[in-house]
């Protein structure tokens, strides 16, 4: 299937590794440009060079940047456009998590995962889009979690945060329709990721990762493992594409059939 992706221009936040590094080699893959960025130079410079590797026609950026920093953020998104000339797809991606319960959860982890989640995204959207509406096909995709509409009290601030984004997704695909910005976003589950092994370090840090995640997968996923990052990167690559032309305001889960939920 040709998803219509060549000569497409995309930013794809924390995609130096995981989730975000699989969506920037699908693209590529699909004849796009791509620029991505990750808070840490060695980091993000070494994934660039492993892309390049395996796309050497392509056209890869690799870019610095905090997106809990508006400023950082606004650089980042004018780079990206300045190198790639121009953009037509937004992949918000980074993230990360504070595992605990309300009464475990402090200031900092609240505010730290609202800067990271929901205000990386509006940071992102707003610096993008004026070169959103000067893209033919422009395309925005949010990576989020089953957690916004599956309430867990032990991710209490992913759970709370994360729908709060589903309902930035879908407002921001109703303001936007109108100058054909669609925007959808992505639930992921359980995804073998490296924040998920920071997070076994953290709750098991006694298990190893096959019987952490074995017994996560046994209790909520109804495939019985955890899912693989290039599992999820070939849906955020259809939703950028010509394919998914009359798609917007979506929420579609990637996730193993976990979340009890209609």
């Amino acid at each position: 299937m040709d998803l219509g992706l060549t000569g497409r221009r995309a930013l794809v936040t924390g995609g130096s590794k995981g989730i975000g590094f699989a969506v920037a080699a699908e693209l590529l893959a699909e004849g796009a440009s791509v620029a991505i960025c990750s808070r840490t130079p060695d980091e993000v410079k070494r994934a660039a060079d492993e892309l390049r590797s395996s796309h050497p026609d392509a056209e890869v950026v690799d870019l610095v940047a905090d997106v809990t920093d508006v400023e950082q953020v606004q650089t980042l998104v004018d780079d990206s456009a300045g190198r790639l000339g121009g953009l037509d797809i937004l992949v918000n991606n980074a993230g990360g998590a504070h595992p605990g319960n309300f009464e475990t959860l402090t200031e900092e982890d609240w505010r730290g995962d609202l800067d990271v989640k929901l205000f990386s995204q509006i940071r992102c959207f707003r610096a993008a889009l004026p070169y959103l509406r000067e893209s033919t096909a422009p395309r925005v995709v949010n990576v989020n979690a089953v957690y916004g509409k599956y309430p867990d009290p032990a991710f209490f601030a992913t759970t709370v945060i994360r729908a709060a984004c589903l309902n930035l997704n879908k407002v921001l695909a109703q303001e936007f329709g109108a100058e054909r910005i669609l925007v959808n976003s992505v639930n992921i589950g359980f995804v073998d990721t490296p924040q998920w092994e920071n997070i076994r370090r953290r709750r098991a840090p006694d298990s190893s990762k096959e019987e952490f995640f074995g017994r996560l997968s046994e209790a909520e996923v109804p495939l019985g493992r955890f899912g693989r990052a290039d599992e999820v990167s070939g849906l955020v690559a259809f939703l950028a594409g010509s394919r998914a032309s009359y798609i917007t305001g979506a929420v579609i889960d990637v996730a193993g059939g976990m979340g009890k939920y209609v």
